[in-house]
C-alpha cells in the first residue's frame, strides 16, 4: 500500500507525519491480517518510563526525526522500561508501530506537489518480506593462492563471492509506504 500523509497543517501534497496518518498505515496492517514484529515491553515502576506495544515495524529517514518526535503519542526509545532490548536504530514508537531511522531512508526529491523532498516511510509487518535460499546454497567465500592462478612466478590471486539467493516479497499486503514531506 502506498499512503499519502493528509493530516499535517503545511499546506503540501503529501503532508507531514501525524498521528492519524500513522494509524491509516497500522489500520492497513490490521485489516490485512498482518502480524507485528516487535514484542511489546511491559510496564515498570520506574519514573518517566511507558509500556510499549507490540509493533510493527517502520524503517525512514532521519529527515524526518523532528516532525515524528511532535506526532501525538510518540514515546522516545529513551522512556522505554526495558531499553536494552531494543535495536540501534530504534528511535521511538506510535501505538503498534515503531520506527527505526538512517540516513539511508528512502527520499524522493523534489516529489511533493510544492517541490519539497517527500520522505517514504517503509512500514510492515513480520514476514512480509524474507530472503530464499535457491539450490540450498548460501554464500560463499572463494580464495585461490598465487600458487594456483598466479602462473609460474606466483604473482597473481583470486579471491570472489558468490551466494544462490534472493530477497523477496513475500506478503504485499503485509507492506508499504507511508509518504510524507518535513515540516522544516
Amino acid at each position: 500500500a502506498r499512503i499519502n500523509c493528509v493530516g499535517g497543517v503545511n499546506a503540501d501534497s503529501p503532508t507531514e507525519l501525524t498521528s492519524d496518518d500513522i494509524d491509516v498505515a497500522i489500520q492497513a496492517l490490521l485489516n490485512a491480517n498482518a502480524w507485528t514484529i516487535q514484542d511489546n515491553i511491559e510496564a515498570e515502576d520506574k519514573f518517566g518510563t511507558a509500556p510499549v506495544r507490540a509493533a510493527y515495524i517502520a524503517l525512514a529517514s532521519t529527515k524526518i526525526q523532528p516532525d515524528l518526535e511532535r506526532v501525538d503519542g510518540f514515546i522516545a526509545a529513551a522512556q522505554y522500561p526495558a531499553p536494552m532490548n531494543v535495536l540501534r536504530t530504534e528511535w521511538g514508537s506510535v501505538r503498534n508501530l515503531r520506527f527505526h531511522l538512517s540516513t539511508e531512508g528512502a527520499v524522493l526529491p523534489t516529489s511533493s506537489l510544492n517541490g519539497a523532498d517527500v520522505y517514504a516511510i517503509t512500514f510492515a509487518g513480520l514476514e512480509a518480506a524474507a530472503c530464499v535460499k535457491q539450490d540450498g546454497a548460501s554464500a560463499k567465500f572463494i580464495y585461490l593462492p598465487p600458487e594456483i592462478v598466479g602462473g609460474p612466478l606466483a604473482q597473481n590471486c583470486s579471491v570472489g563471492w558468490k551466494m544462490a539467493q534472493v530477497c523477496r516479497i513475500k506478503n504485499d499486503s503485509w507492506v508499504g509506504n507511508l509518504m510524507c514531506t518535513a515540516s522544516v
